[in-house]
């Protein structure tokens, strides 16, 4: 009975940690932005997780990942100015496992949602209570718990599916990255 027991729990160790891998996993989104597929056709927009620790804490992001596809992004599909859910569907979400750092504020671990408010020269970034609404139609600002401005910089070549990525830079130090189109926005993250 013993062993019986042993390998349940090392069988349902080993199911939770391949789920959990999987979430990662290159996909339809990844093989458009590496140039393995020549022309993006899908009309929809993948449900997509971007996660990794960052020191002992782990960050998780959950989005929908729109692709250019021809069309006008910034001031265009996405309009400036205006609160944006960052992604496709549903408000983006983002998970820490403890406190953090974010672009140097301290966050409480929890889940929260990650919008933008795109500008011509910057980008406003918020973490917002309200994780769990369709796009940004229930926003409220007196819900945020953070509100900064940060630059966003060129990539090396056009980001065609919207992609979020977790990077741990340096010891309990990364970066949260957004990357689409011609914009990427990187934001620290720290313990």
């Amino acid at each position: 009975m013993k062993y019986f027991i042993l390998i349940s729990a090392l069988l349902l160790s080993f199911s939770v940690y391949a789920q959990h891998e999987n979430h990662g996993a290159a996909g339809y989104a990844d093989s458009v932005n590496a140039g393995l597929i020549a022309k993006d056709t899908l009309k929809s927009s993948p449900h997509r997780v971007a996660m990794a620790n960052i020191g002992d804490a782990h960050v998780h992001i959950e989005y929908g990942s729109p692709g250019v596809r021809g069309r006008t992004i910034w001031g265009g599909l996405v309009a400036y100015d205006q609160v944006w859910s960052a992604g496709a569907h549903n408000a983006t979400k983002i998970s820490f496992s403890k406190a953090v750092t974010f672009a140097g504020k301290k966050i409480e671990a929890g889940t929260y949602g990650f919008f933008l408010i795109p500008h011509q020269e910057k980008f406003t970034v918020i973490l917002n209570k309200n994780f769990d609404q369709h796009l940004a139609d229930e926003y409220d600002q007196k819900d945020d718990v953070l509100r900064v401005d940060i630059v966003p910089v060129a990539p090396a070549k056009m980001v065609q599916r919207l992609t979020y990525e977790v990077v741990e830079t340096g010891k309990n130090q990364g970066q949260v990255r957004f990357s689409w189109e011609n914009k990427v926005i990187k934001v620290p993250v720290a313990l």
